[in-house]
């Protein structure tokens, strides 16, 4: 495994991360979830992502039970804040101040952990003045619950005006989370330049687009049973925007890329997205371990020039680079 600095901060966080998005409870069993992560720690990741909100706060539970027992400071714990946890009363979602300090304090005790080392804004809330969202992060960090903060699928304009209110009062913020992979390159014009400005790391979800670049999914043949594009609850709509036939197509041009350059289609997206240098770390899910020892082979992976030309080639027509495709609600 290799590691890397996040942000312009002392932190360092393995390359490849482990998440359990869309897995733990949720498609996953319990005794499948604590495989795939024993595989993460074996295979040498220490970073681990979640949030309150995935599976209605069940997945950090069983993250925290799989994590029991082992040395808390080799491991990187990050979670979440912004969507409705809880039965949906008026102060259960959101950036203000009561919703942050009661999800930071739920999310400790369903991880077993004394402090959090990155807590991130799921979302921008447009409806919270920013300086709350801070002040609260600023007392979180104070008060030892957490040691740095994050974003996820802020843009370029909120980033900057978060990372100037941060400065002010002196809180790290040092991540942002953006969907990203070869085919939703939507933060490359906008969101990776402030960030680089702002001393701001990408941590990467969805490398491998859903799945869709593994290459199991094939133009024109039926969905894989059992796979996330079949699972109205896990995902599937995601995945649709990737699923056309001009689109899989293009995928398959990427497999003897993949096999000249000795791997796996999985391997060679994750690869990918570790290729540019604001990119701190990919997350990869699994549903079993050997996903897992797949993905982690793209650790330090380099890939040439003539390599990444060879994928835009292949993708080409069906790249997303619109930044205004951002996520926010």
């Amino acid at each position: 495994m290799e590691f890397r600095r996040l942000g312009r901060s002392g932190l360092n966080i393995s390359e490849i991360s482990y998440g359990n998005w869309l897995t733990h409870g949720s498609q996953v069993e319990e005794d499948q979830a604590q495989a795939c992560v024993k595989a993460a720690l074996e295979a040498g990741i220490t970073t681990f992502d979640t949030a309150d909100a995935y599976a209605n706060t069940a997945a950090e539970s069983v993250l925290g039970r799989a994590l029991e027992g082992q040395r808390r400071e080799s491991l990187e714990i990050f979670t979440k804040v912004y969507w409705q946890t809880g039965p949906g009363g008026p102060n259960d979602k959101g950036l203000g101040r009561k919703h942050i300090m009661e999800s930071a304090n739920g999310s400790l005790k369903r991880l077993k952990t004394d402090y959090i080392d990155l807590y991130q804004a799921h979302r921008f809330d447009r409806t919270v003045p920013l300086e709350e969202t801070f002040l609260a992060f600023s007392d979180l960090i104070r008060q030892g619950k957490v040691l740095y903060i994050g974003v996820s699928e802020w843009n370029a304009e909120q980033i900057t005006r978060g990372a100037a209110i941060a400065r002010e009062l002196n809180v790290p913020l040092i991540s942002n989370q953006p969907q990203y992979n070869a085919l939703w390159r939507v933060i490359e014009s906008q969101v990776v330049p402030a960030s680089e400005r702002e001393g701001i790391s990408q941590i990467v979800w969805s490398p491998i687009a859903q799945g869709v670049l593994t290459g199991k999914y094939k133009a024109g043949q039926p969905l894989p049973a059992g796979s996330r594009a079949t699972d109205e609850k896990g995902g599937a709509n995601m995945v649709k925007r990737f699923l056309s036939d001009t689109t899989l197509e293009k995928v398959a041009k990427l497999e003897p890329i993949a096999a000249e350059a000795g791997l796996s289609l999985a391997q060679l997206a994750v690869a990918w997205v570790l290729q540019n240098p604001n990119v701190a770390s990919a997350i990869v899910g699994a549903s079993r371990p050997e996903q897992v020892h797949e993905n982690v082979k793209a650790a330090g992976v380099k890939l040439d020039a003539e390599v990444l030309s060879a994928i835009d080639d292949a993708l080409d027509g069906v790249i997303e680079r619109d930044a205004s495709l951002t996520r926010s609600p």
